[in-house]
């Protein structure tokens, strides 16, 4: 730890050791308050916000600043997606084509809709049109990767000067309320259609609460889940790279969610490999796997949320995510659920959606595996929701944002 002008910096390695603490603080919660297990709130945020908010305590009685070093944390996010991947077979892509197109026509109007909800308010406030944007698909479906991006540019072409304050506030209230309606929403669906998996399957993310004592993972089988998505991080780094001098910026967790995929689907079961084992594709060590990273990568986003920064722009910023929320809900329950059938998986997916509609990718999954873990998993779930939340929004975002800035 640092001591600078005033701001207390912890660095890599203890950031991961209390992101781990905050995680099973979560965990302890949530054991002890049914409210919270009843409506599937993630543990690693319940976890967080606590520690958010004693920091935000911590800060306005001492004044002292405490930042994270959020290095380790961006390494997990990549490895979470890469056993998504792993755990992707083309069978499950063929089969989610009109489901996965199906979800991207109602997320990019939604996206539109999005936009112009966060103009309405603005204009209500009388405030500038960007303001209203930044409310809208650059910080909430975009997140706080997009609203970092695009912030400097809306300031300097809109004479916006705190458009970063703007921008990141609406991005860390938005992920708060991603993170506490995918739950709710999940458990309503299912319990008033009285919604179950069509089929008993491996989980994608976790161990599901019923199955925990029967799940063995020894140290080989951990290690082997290890080394396959190191191996698909190689090829995603590659392909990242590839991408790029062709012109195209994406994430690197992206191509690596492609990289597991490409390698799961071209590796025939009996092909022998080095640990002398089968990829390890939908196994519980891959499972396991996913759930740390997932968790941890979580609990330290949260954990790490300055929130009195966002005290100033409180007034306009309530009111447009209080009508983003609104919004987001009735696109959930009224279009998405219907439209992808009404079935458990389109249950998941509305959980998921309610992620990706006000948080971020990460959010999504969370709500997903919060859900799956209680009452069955979605393999369709959790193919369709990141392909169209890491891959297809980054894109329509990119053409969207500046049609937007441009004409309104």
């Amino acid at each position: 730890m640092e001591f600078v002008d005033g701001v207390l910096l912890i660095k890599s390695f203890l950031t991961v050791t209390i992101g781990i603490v905050i995680l099973f603080l979560g965990k302890r919660l949530n054991d002890a308050v049914e409210v919270l297990r009843e409506y599937s709130i993630p543990e690693p945020v319940t976890g967080g916000l606590i520690c958010s908010v004693l920091i935000a305590v911590v800060y306005l009685a001492t004044g002292v600043e405490i930042e994270f070093d959020l290095a380790a944390r961006d390494v997990l996010l990549v490895y979470f997606f890469t056993t998504i991947g792993i755990n992707s077979s083309l069978k499950d892509l063929l089969n989610g084509g009109k489901p996965l197109i199906i979800l991207l026509v109602i997320t990019i109007g939604y996206m539109f809709v999005q936009n112009i909800t966060g103009l309405s308010v603005a204009k209500f406030f009388s405030l500038q049109s960007q303001v209203g944007l930044l409310g809208g698909s650059i910080s909430l479906i975009g997140g706080h990767g997009t609203a970092i991006a695009w912030a400097p540019r809306v300031a300097e072409g809109y004479a916006i000067s705190n458009a970063m304050e703007i921008g990141i506030a609406c991005a860390t209230f938005g992920l708060i309320l991603a993170s506490l309606m995918g739950g709710p929403i999940g458990k309503l669906l299912i319990t008033r259609y009285n919604l179950k998996p069509a089929v008993q399957e491996a989980m994608d993310v976790g161990v599901s609460d019923e199955n925990k004592a029967d799940e063995k993972i020894d140290y080989l089988a951990f290690l082997d889940s290890v080394l396959a998505i190191h191996v698909c991080i190689i090829f995603g780094l590659i392909l990242n790279e590839a991408i790029g001098k062709a012109g195209l910026q994406l994430p690197l967790f992206v191509t690596c969610l492609f990289a597991g995929i490409i390698i799961t689907n071209c590796i025939p079961e009996s092909f022998p490999r080095w640990s002398g084992t089968r990829w390890p594709s939908r196994k519980p060590s891959i499972a396991l796997l996913a759930d740390i990273s997932l968790g941890t990568f979580l609990a330290m986003s949260l954990m790490s949320m300055q929130l009195w920064t966002l005290v100033d722009l409180a007034g306009p910023i309530l009111a447009i995510l209080a009508a983003q929320l609104l919004v987001a809900v009735l696109v959930t329950l009224f279009i998405v659920f219907p439209a992808m059938g009404k079935t458990y998986d389109a249950a998941v997916v509305c959980a998921g959606f309610g992620g990706i509609s006000l948080g971020s990718t990460p959010t999504a999954m969370a709500n997903m595996s919060s859900v799956s873990k209680r009452y069955g998993p979605s393999h369709l779930a959790f193919v369709i929701v990141p392909l169209v939340c890491a891959f297809f929004i980054d894109l329509v975002n990119a053409v969207m944002i500046p049609f937007f800035l441009s004409n309104f």
